[in-house]
């Protein structure tokens, strides 16, 4: 009994870690990188902004989070930011987008799925070896795909094409981006709501921006100002509440 009870306990957890390695690591990187070359900036900006509400609106149905006033009207004013930062890229219902913008859903839809599952079992696993298995498994479904691009600029005599900044780059974004950011990601989301932990993501275009001026000399712009104030000022109404936090993780202890 004792063995069986072990290996049902092991079928459980590969079947989580699958799910999350699936939702995470391979629909959500490979939706966003490949739905980018079908859409805008401004377009994918919008689309992956709408993350933070899909998480709150699943955690919501499955019953880990209420859907108070303060996290709509803070969800509502971040979207609304993004959606004035976007406007700057180019936002078009006629741009003929469609294919890139569904993709670009799809990975974004995904990525809530796996916060709001990640959400149930983050008390049961340590942020490194639930990322390890995630990665391993994503790494694994997405293969089949890497080697048919490594074959093809192969064939077509690409690889010395690639300047040192580009491994640079893929190193930072692997080592980065991908595991470090999915470590703090997995680690946080064990001592924070869903909702609110998945809200900080309405800081990337911000911070992008910012960068941009600071690094590229782009020029602060009506739109920024305008943009970011709404942003942070959305951020700013989900995070600044303990209380509420509290009452909701002794809720669901």
């Amino acid at each position: 009994n004792t063995r069986r009870a072990e290996l049902r306990g092991s079928w459980r957890d590969m079947a989580i870690f699958f799910q999350l390695g699936l939702l995470g690591v391979a629909i959500n990187q490979v939706c966003f990188t490949v739905g980018l070359n079908y859409t805008t900036v401004g377009h994918s900006a919008v689309i992956i902004g709408t993350g933070p509400i899909l998480i709150l609106l699943m955690a919501w149905a499955v019953g880990l989070e209420a859907l108070t006033v303060k996290k709509v009207l803070g969800l509502a004013l971040a979207f609304g930011g993004v959606i004035v930062l976007a406007a700057e890229q180019g936002l078009s219902l006629r741009s003929g987008t469609l294919s890139g913008d569904l993709i670009t859903l799809a990975g974004s839809l995904a990525f809530a799925l796996y916060t709001v599952l990640g959400k149930c079992v983050a008390e049961q696993y340590d942020s490194v070896s639930m990322n390890t298995y995630n990665f391993l498994i994503g790494a694994v479904m997405v293969l089949p795909l890497a080697a048919r691009q490594a074959a093809a600029l192969s064939r077509e005599g690409s690889w010395s094409a690639v300047a040192w900044q580009g491994w640079v780059a893929l190193f930072y974004m692997a080592a980065g981006a991908s595991v470090l950011a999915y470590l703090i990601y997995f680690w946080v989301l064990r001592y924070m709501t869903a909702s609110r932990l998945g809200t900080f993501a309405y800081l990337q275009p911000v911070l992008t921006t910012l960068l941009g001026v600071g690094l590229l000399g782009e020029r602060v712009t009506y739109n920024l100002l305008v943009g970011g104030s709404l942003v942070l000022a959305g951020v700013y109404l989900i995070a600044a509440g303990p209380r509420e936090e509290r009452r909701e993780a002794n809720a669901g202890a």
